[in-house]
C-alpha cells in the first residue's frame, strides 16, 4: 500500500507516546505510522496491543542515543514528520543519575535532528520535526501568573534542565539550518498506561493494596493537571495546523495542590471499592520532601485554545475518575509493569526478527 505521509513517533510505546500513536494510527489510515522506542523500564508495547496488528503501523526497536540506528532508520524509510516524546522524565531518576538523561534528552534530539536535516535535504516541503517538551523548563512560579510561550527558561533539575537543552537545539537547527520545527511544552500528564513510580499511579495502586501513599513534604507543591487523551489531541492539531518554527503550551486549566489531589483521588478509591468515606486518607504518609522542588507550575494554552479551537477535559474528578477505573479494571497489566514480566512483550512478539 502506497501510504501519503510516512510519521515517526519516537517513545510510542510510552505512556503519553503510546496514546499519540494509537489516536494517528486508527485516524489516519493513509499514514504509515513507525513507532521507534528503545523499551527502557517506561517503555511497553502492551500499552499497544489493540492497534499492533494494524497494517499502517509499525514498531522499531532502537536507542535514539546510537546515531547510526538512528540514520540507518531515516535510510530504510522516507519519513515525513517525527513526533518526538522518547525521553527520561522521572525527576527523582534524575537526581540519583543525570548523565542518563543528557545522553537521551540532547544527544538523542541532536541524534534525530541530523538524521531529519540530511534526510530533508533536496526539500524541507510537507515535513516537519515536533518535538513534544515540558513546563518543567520554565522554572517554579509563585502563587499568581502562569507559563506563556514567551516565558524565560529557568530549568531546576537534571531532568528540567536536559529538555531545556533539547528545546534549545531544536529551536537552533531550525534557526540555522531552516528545519521546519515546533515544539510543545505540556503541563503533568494522568490517565492509562502511566508508569506507576508517577504520582496518581502510584496512589491509586497503594490505595488499592492498603500501602502508604506518600506526598512530600506537605504537599503544598502545585500541578497543572492535562488528562493525556486531551494532549494527544492537541499533538495531533499542533502537527497538522500549528505553523512551523512555533512553540505552543498545552495544559490542562487545571491546578491542584498535591495533598489536595490525593484526598480526592481517596474519596474516589473509598466510593470505587465500597470503603467507608475517608478511610484512605489514612494511608497518606508524608515524606522528606525532593531536593530542589518546585512550588508551582501552570501553563496557559490561551494561544492553543484560541488559534486552532483546542479545549481540555472540563472536569477534572471526571477525567481522576476514568483513570481510577481503567487501573482498577486492569490489575493484569499494572501488575506485570510492577513486576517487569512485562518486558518479556517484546520477546513474545518480536523474538527472530
Amino acid at each position: 500500500m502506497t501510504y501519503s505521509k510516512t510519521i515517526l513517533i519516537t517513545g510510542g510505546a510510552g505512556f503519553i507516546g503510546s496514546h499519540v500513536v494509537r489516536r494517528f494510527v486508527l485516524n489516519y489510515q493513509d499514514y504509515l505510522i513507525i513507532n521507534a522506542d528503545k523499551l527502557t523500564y517506561a517503555g511497553n508495547l502492551e500499552n499497544l496491543t489493540d492497534i499492533e496488528k494494524e497494517k499502517n503501523y509499525l514498531f522499531e526497536k532502537i536507542d535514539i542515543v546510537d546515531k547510526q540506528s538512528v540514520l540507518a532508520l531515516f535510510s530504510r524509510f522516507s519519513i515525513d514528520g517525527v513526533i518526538h516524546l522518547a525521553a527520561e522524565s522521572h525527576v527523582d531518576r534524575s537526581i540519583t543519575g543525570p548523565d542518563e538523561f543528557v545522553f537521551t534528552n540532547i544527544v538523542g534530539t541532536v541524534n534525530l535532528l541530523n538524521a531529519a536535516l540530511a534526510s530533508w535535504k533536496e526539500s524541507c516541503e510537507g515535513k516537519l520535526f515536533f518535538h513534544i517538551s515540558t513546563d518543567e523548563v520554565f522554572g517554579s512560579l509563585g502563587s499568581e501568573g502562569s507559563f506563556t510561550e514567551t516565558t524565560p527558561y529557568d530549568p531546576k533539575s537534571p531532568y528540567s534542565a536536559s529538555k531545556a537543552g533539547s528545546d534549545h537545539m531544536v529551536r537552533a537547527y531550525s534557526h540555522t539550518f531552516g528545519l521546519p520545527a515546533v515544539i510543545s511544552n505540556c503541563s503533568n500528564n494522568y490517565g492509562p498506561n502511566q508508569f506507576p513510580e508517577k504520582l496518581i499511579p502510584l496512589a491509586i495502586n497503594n490505595i488499592k493494596n492498603n500501602k502508604p501513599v506518600p506526598v512530600y513534604g506537605k504537599g503544598e507543591n502545585i500541578r497543572d493537571w492535562l488528562y493525556v487523551e486531551d494532549h494527544a489531541s492537541a499533538i495531533d492539531l499542533i502537527f497538522h495546523r500549528g505553523s512551523g518554527g512555533g512553540t505552543w503550551n498545552i495544559g490542562g486549566n487545571n491546578e491542584w495542590k498535591n495533598i489536595d489531589l490525593i484526598r480526592l483521588l481517596c474519596s474516589i478509591m473509598d466510593l470505587k471499592l465500597g470503603r467507608a468515606p475517608g478511610s484512605s486518607e489514612k494511608l497518606i504518609t508524608f515524606v522528606t520532601d525532593r531536593p530542589g522542588h518546585d512550588l508551582r507550575y501552570a501553563i496557559d494554552s490561551s494561544k492553543l485554545q484560541n488559534e486552532l479551537g483546542w479545549e481540555p477535559i472540563p472536569d477534572f474528578r471526571a477525567g481522576l475518575g476514568k483513570t481510577v477505573d481503567w487501573y482498577l479494571a486492569n490489575d493484569r497489566w499494572l501488575e506485570r509493569v510492577i513486576s517487569g514480566d512485562y518486558g518479556k512483550y517484546y520477546d513474545s512478539m518480536y523474538s527472530g526478527r
